[in-house]
């Protein structure tokens, strides 16, 4: 019965974006060709030929690529929809050509003449979605960022085939989203709008004294000041106004693609747990969709029963799933590759469903990663018994990190199963990268592969916990899942190869944050040594732990951040000065800025949690805390006191606090020779590693 309805609420999905997804095929095809000439330049893009045409996916359903050509003749590339002839195109620069796209910097370097397509390749995606986007992606990444950004930001999703995303982080102007969104259906892709999921400012209450609302819970340590929002009861006679004349003015001003987010109990407890009030509620929300938009489907995030597994029971879960008709609620399975929530909930109880690899929260610096579960996840979840899943997606809370596990995860949105060979498959990765394949750069690769990027268990959390990045105690744990001599003996492979691919700008940036990385590995080790040395009342050893580490470690950190641009406190700043239209807005922007980095709060309320390594963050927050604390365990012990956390933390706040209020500017231009500073790092270090005597 299930597997018969669920089937039958999939049918009705289909049609309904069959017909959302019908657009102007020549106005897709020169969106592509623009693109094209972006990525390569007016010339080379000329020898290409791209059109689109719907009837393509005509017997699949789904987007569909074809390529042919090239060998002295054109590349001719044929989509379904804009994004499939995107998808198309990355697919022959990829596999043909050699060439890697990637946020860091694209290595473009065309064979000539174009390689040939030996027969005609048509290929038909698997999943209906390739999703993009975690709500909080724009607060960790994205804030501040101007058209430039946005534009380079979906030419990526839609080189990588993405066809459903956000498309509204709350910080642009009318103008700039009206721009986005442009672009974005431009390339047939299905912008998400918000709707109305039933939060009400508490001025609600002073307009319309009789309304029924109840005040949420505080959030991330924060007090009412800043959290506690203001609930709409379902039953209200509000509820459906307020809902449909939100939705309606909203898609007056910026049209619809019919997929609208909402997430009335995000991590929040509901006022209930009665079954009949969350279905009531979520029933409410949905039926203020309708109203406006007969055929709305509604995205939701299915974090919160991941989020409070606690509060969301069976019957608590069911209540929300069935309360909008099957096929009408299509569900984000958010952090799949590491704790699935379909498993657990009967395939969202019919619900359509996207299977998502979340990687990263708070977008946070440090090599990361479960490639081995991110490569079976998605079919496994395909074979799930009576499996409603429709797609696969990304949902990072900050991007421009790891960008092997993104460049994996956006490929399995086109794959119809797993890569039989990790191996093989980060070998060509490295390959591409870099435009030359290398024996040191390869082999650096696999070892990254069998280490960072094979977390498995427990410890796959997507944080950076590592202690350079945490406030300092005598408690801190500096185990990790990988054999920290596969990081330094990647680094030294990686270094051989210097020679050849000094120029490369791809190599530069991963030769930083190779680096940065074993870094932060030294800072662990020598950590361990200086709580020893602390413990055994033994000051020598304490004072050489703590020198190399605050002053010599954390400054070498930072200086080879400072040689490469994307690693620069200052152009995070920038980026946020810059959406200002005055003075005293880039100053608050600013302070934002630094608050997320930092204390995300005035009291540390959610502290370190969107913690980065960039340079000045390093050597003005990191750097005086580690001293703070290692001043004090050393005064500790001359004096014979024991050592006061809770003190020590008091002032490590106020250090917080007054990197936070600072006005300092910092270089938005990278200064030092990247390979100079780690081959220096290197030569000082790793023998010291190799010798066990850290």
């Amino acid at each position: 019965m299930q597997a018969v309805a669920a089937a039958a609420a999939l049918a009705f999905l289909l049609l309904l974006l069959a017909g959302a997804s019908a657009g102007d095929e020549a106005r897709e095809a020169e969106a592509v060709r623009a693109l094209l000439a972006r990525l390569l330049g007016p010339g080379p893009a000329a020898a290409f030929s791209v059109s689109v045409q719907r009837a393509l996916a005509a017997e699949s359903g789904l987007d569909t690529y074809r390529l042919s050509g090239g060998g002295g003749a054109p590349v001719r590339v044929l989509g379904s929809t804009g994004v499939a002839a995107a998808a198309g195109l990355h697919r022959y620069l990829r596999d043909f050509c050699g060439c890697h796209v990637a946020w860091s910097g694209s290595q473009l370097h065309l064979p000539q003449p174009l390689p040939a397509v030996p027969d005609a390749l048509t290929e038909a995606t698997p999943n209906r979605y390739r999703y993009y986007q975690n709500v909080c992606t724009h607060s960790y990444s994205f804030v501040w960022w101007d058209w430039a950004r946005w534009e380079q930001e979906i030419d990526w999703m839609a080189l990588n085939g993405i066809n459903l995303a956000l498309a509204w982080s709350g910080q642009e102007a009318i103008w700039q989203r009206h721009r986005i969104l442009d672009r974005m259906r431009s390339f047939g892709m299905i912008p998400v709008l918000p709707a109305f999921a039933g939060h009400v400012p508490k001025a609600i209450t002073r307009v319309f004294p009789q309304v029924n609302v109840t005040q949420m819970g505080s959030w991330g340590h924060f007090n009412c000041s800043y959290s506690c929002s203001f609930l709409l009861a379902p039953e209200d006679p509000l509820f459906p106004v307020v809902g449909s004349l939100f939705l309606r003015e909203l898609t007056k001003e910026f049209g619809t693609d019919h997929i609208y987010g909402a997430d009335t109990f995000n991590e929040m407890q509901p006022p209930s747990s009665e079954p009949s009030y969350l279905a009531a509620a979520t029933a409410a929300v949905y039926q203020a969709m309708v109203a406006v938009d007969p055929d709305a489907i509604w995205l939701l995030q299915g974090w919160l029963f991941q989020h409070q597994p606690q509060f969301w029971g069976p019957p608590q879960v069911e209540a929300v799933l069935r309360a909008v008709p099957r096929g009408r609620l299509l569900v984000l399975d958010l952090f799949a590759e590491s704790q699935p929530v379909y498993v657990r909930t009967a395939s969202f109880q019919g619900q359509p469903f996207i299977w998502c690899m979340l990687h990263n929260f708070g977008g946070n610096h440090g090599l990361f990663g479960a490639l081995e579960a991110v490569n079976r996840g998605p079919a496994a979840a395909r074979l799930f018994p009576n499996s409603t899943m429709v797609g696969t997606g990304m949902a990072p809370e900050g991007i421009g990190q790891n960008e092997v596990v993104y460049a994996l995860m956006a490929e399995l949105g086109w794959r119809k199963g797993p890569v039989a060979d990790l191996g093989a498959w980060v070998t060509s990765f490295a390959a591409r990268r870099y435009g030359v394949s290398h024996e040191g750069t390869e082999a650096a690769w696999r070892l990254l592969l069998r280490s960072v990027y094979n977390c498995s268990g427990e410890a796959c959390n997507g944080h950076n916990r590592s202690p350079l990045v945490k406030r300092p105690s005598l408690q801190m744990v500096t185990t990790v899942w990988y054999n920290r001599s596969d990081v330094f003996e990647a680094w030294r492979l990686l270094l051989t190869a210097t020679p050849t691919l000094a120029t490369s700008p791809s190599f530069r940036y991963d030769l930083v944050d190779l680096t940065r990385q074993a870094v932060q590995e030294l800072v662990s080790l020598y950590y361990e040594e200086v709580r020893t040395a602390y413990l055994n009342k033994e000051l020598v050893p304490l004072l050489r732990a703590a020198g190399i580490l605050a002053y010599e470690l954390l400054p070498s950190l930072d200086n080879i951040l400072a040689s490469d641009s994307h690693f620069l406190l200052g152009s995070w700043l920038a980026q946020a000065r810059a959406a200002a239209v005055s003075e005293a807005e880039a100053h608050f922007y600013e302070q934002n800025s630094r608050y997320q980095l930092t204390l995300w709060g005035p009291e540390g309320n959610i502290l370190d949690y969107a913690n980065k390594q960039l340079a000045g963050l390093v050597a003005d927050y990191y750097t005086p805390r580690w001293r703070l604390f290692l001043e004090t365990l050393v005064e500790s012990l001359v004096r014979g006191i024991p050592f006061q956390q809770h003190q020590f933390e008091t002032h490590a706040l106020q250090l917080g606090q007054t990197f936070a209020l600072s006005t300092r500017r910092y270089p938005s231009h990278p200064q030092g020779d990247t390979v100079d500073l780690a081959k220096k790092l290197f030569l000082k270090y790793y023998p010291r590693w190799v010798a066990g005597s850290l």
